[in-house]
């Protein structure tokens, strides 16, 4: 063999990447937040970190993916929303301990990068960032030749936050008697989706373009609905209302979920129909003959994040949520103990 081989002839091409970095300098100077320093194309994100204010300042970290629903993006090519997703499972996570997220970073790859896909992904990731009020300051782009179909692509993301120490919110000051107030998901949320695809594309033989007269929408369309970004929502709450608790519902449903934060001489009774569940739910249920039980284990079931708080203070939390345009219920309360470990009962 003669001729001399390049990285680009095996698949790595580092100009396509580099034209790439330029575009996402673009969409990351739409996400500014102070503490910022330099831009996107280092070995690593700076950011200042401002402590005025806070006594004892923590930081929260978390790291997520969006799971299966990418699969969803594959079979539409629709790219510029599955990155809100991604900052969302990240920031809700930091959100319930009560921390304000500071900036995100997410990793994309991809076995052949796309230039006209990886500018979208990211767009959804800039336009994540927005609504949590974080910057989206780094990240990694890789083209990995023979590890993913074509057309396909893996991503992940990091979030950092800060809370006060004397504000964390852990769940230790929730008592016998208070109430779990429910704030509505946008849908499917980022959980769930081996059995939606199963139900959708397998049982009901359904493709992405199927209209479904009872959701108004493709089926691609409805599955596609971003995830809601709570951490603003949190904050307003915090600024002046007792939060005990908070649970982000995600793999697990409820019941899997709100017994993370619960203590352990704590039950949760929680009433069904006390809110309203999205109709992708009663189609999916339907669909695909699934139990209740099931459901409410694996899906959010329109309910995106619970907030645990005193009973006298229940209807403010309720109004000061409604007054943010937050759709909430009250759906039930903190139980004494009766098992053997925490456990949440449904009651009619």
């Amino acid at each position: 063999m003669t001729k001399s081989l390049t990285y680009a002839e095996a698949g790595v091409d580092i100009d396509k990447a580099n034209r790439l970095v330029e575009k996402i300098k673009d969409i990351a100077k739409r996400t500014p937040r102070q503490g910022v320093m330099g831009e996107i194309g280092g070995f690593g994100g700076l950011f200042s970190l401002n402590v005025d204010g806070y006594e004892k300042p923590v930081l929260v970290s978390s790291t997520d993916g969006v799971g299966t629903k990418l699969k969803i993006a594959f079979m539409t090519n629709i790219h510029d929303t599955i990155g809100i997703d991604l900052v969302a499972m990240c920031v809700n996570d930091i959100a319930v301990q009560g921390a304000k997220p500071l900036f995100f970073l997410d990793y994309i790859s991809m076995g052949v990068l796309d230039e006209s896909v990886v500018p979208e992904i990211i767009k959804g990731i800039g336009e994540g960032c927005k609504i949590a009020n974080c910057a989206l300051i780094g990240g990694e782009t890789a083209e990995m030749p023979g590890l993913y179909n074509p057309g396909e692509y893996d991503l992940a993301g990091f979030s950092v936050g800060l809370v006060d120490n004397g504000r964390i919110i852990d769940g230790a000051e929730i008592r016998m008697g208070d109430v779990l107030i429910g704030i509505a998901s946008s849908g499917l949320h980022s959980n769930g989706f081996s059995l939606v695809r199963k139900i959708c594309f397998d049982v009901m033989k359904l493709t992405v373009d199927s209209l479904v007269p009872e959701l108004g929408q493709t089926i691609g369309e409805v599955l596609l609905t971003p995830t809601r970004i709570y951490s603003e929502t949190v904050q307003m709450l915090m600024r002046d209302l007792p939060i005990r608790g908070l649970a982000h519902i995600t793999g697990g449903g409820i019941t899997e979920n709100v017994v993370r934060i619960i203590p352990q001489a704590c039950d949760v009774a929680i009433r069904r129909g006390s809110w309203e569940r999205p109709p992708i739910f009663h189609f999916l249920q339907s669909g695909g003959k699934v139990s209740e039980t099931e459901m409410l284990r694996t899906f959010n079931n329109g309910i995106g994040m619970i907030a645990v708080v005193p009973e006298d203070r229940a209807g403010d939390v309720l109004d000061r949520l409604h007054a943010l345009g937050e759709r909430a219920w009250a759906i039930g309360e903190i139980t004494s103990r009766k098992g053997a470990a925490p456990r949440v009962k449904w009651i009619d």
